[in-house]
């Protein structure tokens, strides 16, 4: 594959802020056990990824949060036209919700096998993609700072250094970039994106 990781992950982020990735993976095994996954099929492997429970972060992709962009790198022996073909039924199916401000696309990259490595599978797929729904994981850490910064759980040994010896501004000043970036994703949602109120520029 004669890509770098800047240029893949370049085409995913359309804003600089808005730059925090999901990663998806199917199928898991060993090479001695596949985890229940019976086919591995190019599209088999494209929808799985689009798939909440595959997934490494605890968010639901389902609306009103939607797709910005993906990227899925598909692995092993692979027929191009099995990939476009792939990507017709995805779209027939309406499998991905996609911001309504950008295009609407899946890029996909292949991969060969590695030689030294066995795989219990002849495809599998990686998904890189920017979505909406991580701002409920930035949502559920601010919550849980606020009810630590309520009781000052924490805080004694940070007062004892320099910085903080004054104040705790700092760790207000944080918590508002993470609350600004909760807002740009939200933002992202809207059809009047990147003028949406909120949203940097």
């Amino acid at each position: 594959m004669n890509n770098d990781l800047v240029g893949l992950i370049a085409s995913l982020v359309p804003t600089p802020r808005a730059h925090f990735l999901l990663t998806g993976y199917t199928p898991m095994s060993t090479i001695d056990k596949s985890c229940g996954v019976q086919k591995t099929s190019v599209l088999d492997v494209m929808r799985r990824l689009l798939q909440t429970k595959n997934i490494m972060v605890s968010c639901s992709t389902r609306l009103p949060t939607r797709y910005i962009s993906i990227l899925n790198i598909i692995q092993g022996d692979v027929d191009p036209t099995q990939v476009h073909k792939s990507l017709q039924r995805i779209r027939e199916r309406r499998l991905a919700h996609f911001i309504t401000w950008g295009p609407a696309s899946i890029q996909v990259a292949l991969s060969q096998k590695s030689p030294y490595l066995k795989s219990a599978h002849r495809v599998s797929g990686l998904m890189l993609a920017n979505h909406t729904c991580i701002h409920k994981l930035f949502e559920r850490v601010l919550g849980e700072f606020d009810l630590l910064y309520k009781k000052q759980a924490f805080i004694a040994p940070y007062k004892k250094e320099r910085m903080f010896s004054d104040n705790l501004q700092e760790f207000e000043d944080a918590r508002e970039v993470v609350h600004s970036l909760v807002e740009e994703y939200l933002a992202c949602q809207s059809e009047s994106y990147p003028k949406a109120e909120g949203a940097s520029t």
